[in-house]
């Protein structure tokens, strides 16, 4: 009999089903473990995983049973009294356990950061992709990455880092917004920091590139932050950002709006000593700014392999810029004369950007993909100003000047990029890219005369330039356990125009050149590996390097462009060495960087007026090293240091005039980060900057602090930020030229900035600040 009654237990057939969800959040548990187990003997009988939205589906045969489910981070559940084969458990509520989170941060699997050739690779591990750590806290966890409170990335100390998803720009790493927090540690696979790019990459320097690597399965559901922030002098800002992800689409999207205030306090001092005649000047101005945007996206995964993605922003800021300041002439007699110079300025600036995006992945090797991309960018300024001059003593100065500008910029990009691995331990990489932009620059000045508006023609101009930039590359690597050696060459072809229509001045020109790279990496041990490279790289002159147009803010320092200015080419060669230990982390680097038809911005004087422009002048050869450390004194402490020292050979000639000089300049950064209890974080940072020899003067040093805590809310959902800019209001540029006929000084600083904001992240979104556009 008893055999008979285990024969018909054994034959039953379970078909269960249910959704897992956190129970503070009501959350989808993705990737738990459920199993079936049998009574009394705990012999499993079957299992599953559940689905991206929680949800599972579990078929098995057994004896009597019941439910066991456990999922990384949270408490394990037992279900029992399973009364029916078939049946639907419904949502099933599972509680986070923190103290397993602590375990999986010792235990799981580390985060590792490795040399690859041109990059080093950092690779997530459980310890924070099992955190709910969010994009921004990873990268702050990257050896030479630095995040600071407010959300800013620095690069080795540098900002200005271009930032990829997939090895493709994104509105969603846009340094516009906040719709970066969309991302979260589970999602990444690992994160590339390039510093010395390869020919892949076209030749136009930057301070680095991060690209961060998605997992395949990204999750579904709905993602996204909200910020809100205030800021002294005035700088208020709202942001929402959301990210909705499904099986075929991934939506994204921001709007933002905000209001603040740049003021800058300046003085300078104009000597003819020649005829000790002078012109001072003091006084404050402003740039405020209302701004708003928007940005609309979409990834649709066509099938497993095929990936395309539209998306745009649109962006609009309405500036004014008023300015006061105060003028005092002597004549070299005695004789002062003063008077008070008054600018009302408004603008209004338009911006739109569209791109369109095709990735194409291979099934037989995850590295081998195809991807085109085409980005559109438009940027306008339809800006007036009137300035007034309002006579107090001596010569009467007194006047009324107009000036009005129409700006429009069109910029497109095209790229299509192709990797090849082969072989097992080589891969080939190729591809092009072609870039286009056309501006125009309409610009008047206009004084007021015996009663009527009067054109100025020497200051009244329309500029128009057009350059292309078209570039082929390929590259070919090998890459073997401990060694890599990769090699790259990139060619590329600009033709630029210049014309100044009312005088009809043109400036024509059509070059191309080589861009070699060669990269090679070597691990030696598991703490220590080595990374050499060379590349060649260009910085062509942008519009304002050659507009010779310029604004009659202050008539006696003026700046101007230069039509017949050369493009730099600089030779670069590196040599790094990455050191980990569990504690702390050291990178040292040592360059060198060879600079031809090096641009300078040269102070030329007559009458008291300075005007300051762009030109090539000779050569420069720079020696540098640049240390970066990162040590963590407790597990609630850690230190980072950035350490810059370049020696510099000046060699040139400039209107019979020889600038042949050496020199050095260095800078030290330190940042605290220490977390205490109640999930609060406070973080100091001090930076100097040594006083630098330039090629007619000396910029003075600097010596300044900032400062910010967090405090985490709501099961951290919610975060509370505070930051202090330049806390002791330090942060002067002085400049000082001494020449045989004349002396020029200047003085601006820009003052203490603080800044309180308050950020909510929901489904898997990151609760982070909202900064609104990048000005221009």
């Amino acid at each position: 009999m008893g055999t008979q009654l285990s024969i018909i237990a054994q034959s039953i057939s379970y078909e269960l089903f249910g959704t897992l969800l956190e129970q503070s959040s009501e959350e989808a548990v993705s990737f738990a473990t459920i199993v079936l187990v049998e009574k009394g003997t705990d012999k499993i009988l079957g299992g599953t995983k559940s689905s991206d939205d929680g949800s599972f589906k579990l078929k098995s045969q057994g004896p009597d049973a019941f439910l066991r489910i456990t999922a990384i981070g949270f408490l394990p559940k037992e279900i029992t009294g399973l009364k029916a084969s078939t049946a639907d458990l419904g949502k099933i509520y599972l509680e986070r356990n923190s103290r397993a989170l602590q375990e999986v941060k010792i235990q799981g699997e580390k985060s590792t950061t490795e040399f690859h050739l041109d990059k080093r690779v950092f690779n997530v591990g459980q310890d924070l992709s099992s955190s709910g750590a969010g994009a921004l806290e990873v990268l702050n966890n990257v050896p030479s990455v630095n995040v600071n409170i407010e959300g800013e990335i620095s690069l080795r100390g540098s900002n200005g880092v271009q930032i990829l998803i997939n090895g493709k720009p994104s509105v969603i790493a846009n340094e516009q917004g906040n719709a970066l927090g969309t991302i979260t540690a589970d999602m990444i696979e690992r994160i590339e920091v390039i510093t010395n790019p390869s020919a892949k990459y076209e030749a136009e320097g930057s301070a680095g590139i991060l690209n961060i690597v998605l997992k395949k399965e990204k999750r579904k559901g709905v993602n996204g932050s909200a910020s809100l922030n205030l800021g002294w002098p005035q700088n208020h800002s709202f942001g929402l950002s959301l990210n909705r992800r499904s099986e075929k689409f991934n939506l994204f999207s921001q709007l933002g709006a905000g209001y603040r205030e740049l003021p800058r306090f300046g003085e300078s001092i104009n000597l003819d000593l020649s005829n000790n005649t002078s012109v001072t000047s003091e006084g404050e101005e402003y740039r405020n700014e209302k701004f708003y945007n928007f940005i609309l996206g979409t990834d649709y995964y066509i099938n497993k392999t095929n990936v395309l993605t539209l998306s745009g922003s649109i962006a609009l800021e309405d500036e004014s810029q008023p300015s006061t300041y105060n003028f005092i002439s002597d004549d070299g007699n005695g004789n002062l004369s003063e008077w008070n110079r008054f600018e009302t300025t408004t603008a209004l600036n338009p911006k739109y950007q569209y791109e369109l995006q095709y990735k194409k992945d291979f099934e037989d090797d995850e590295e081998h993909n195809l991807l085109f991309s085409a980005i559109g960018n438009f940027f306008g300024k339809d800006q007036s100003s009137s300035f007034q001059n309002e006579y107090v003593s001596g010569a009467d100065n007194s006047g009324l000047q107009n000036t009005r500008t129409n700006f429009q910029e069109a910029k497109y990009t095209f790229n299509l990029d192709y990797t090849k691995p082969f072989a097992k331990f080589y891969t080939l990489e190729t591809g092009a890219q072609y870039q286009t932009q056309d501006v125009s620059n309409d610009y008047e000045v206009s004084d007021f005369i015996n009663n009527q508006w009067v054109i100025d023609e020497g200051l009244t101009n329309i500029f128009n330039y057009q350059q292309s930039v078209f570039g082929a590359y390929g590259t070919a690597a090998y890459e073997k356990d401990k060694f890599g050696l990769k090699l790259g060459l990139r060619a590329e072809n600009t033709d630029l125009k210049t014309v100044l229509e009312n005088t009809n001045e043109t400036n024509d020109r059509n070059f191309t050149n080589l861009f070699p790279t060669l990269h090679s990496s070597y691990k030696i041990n598991k703490s220590l590996s080595v990374q050499a490279g060379y590349s060649r790289r260009i910085y062509r002159p942008r519009l304002w390097d050659l507009n010779p147009f310029f604004n009659i803010r202050n008539n006696f320092s003026i700046r101007a462009g230069n039509p017949d200015l050369l493009p730099e080419f600089t030779n670069s060669y590196e040599i790094a060495a990455i050191y980990f230990k569990e504690k702390y982390s050291l990178n040292i680097n040592f360059y060198q960087r060879n600079t031809s038809q090096v641009i300078e911005r040269i102070s030329l004087f007559e009458s008291n007026v300075t005007t300051v422009r762009p030109e090539n002048i000779g050569e420069n050869y720079l020696s540098g090293l640049e240390c970066n450390i990162e040590y963590s004194l407790h597990e609630r402490v850690k230190l980072l240091s950035e350490f810059s020292y370049n020696y510099f050979n000046r060699v040139g000639t400039f209107n019979d005039v020889v600038f042949d000089f050496s020199a050095d300049k260095w800078s030290a950064e330190v940042t605290t980060k220490i977390k205490l209890p109640k999930e609060l974080d406070v973080e100091f940072r001090g930076e100097y900057q040594s006083r630098v020899q330039m090629i007619q003067g000396i910029r003075s040093a600097q010596l300044f602090a900032n400062m910010g805590i967090r405090k985490k809310l709501l099961k951290k959902r919610a975060v509370i930020n505070f930051s202090m800019r330049d806390i002791f209001a330090s942060r002067i540029r002085e400049t000082t030229i001494n020449q045989a006929d004349f002396y020029i000084y200047n003085r601006g600083y820009r003052g203490r900035f603080i800044t309180l904001g308050f950020s909510y992240g929901f489904g898997k979104g990151e609760a982070m600040e909202f900064k609104g556009g990048r000005r221009r």
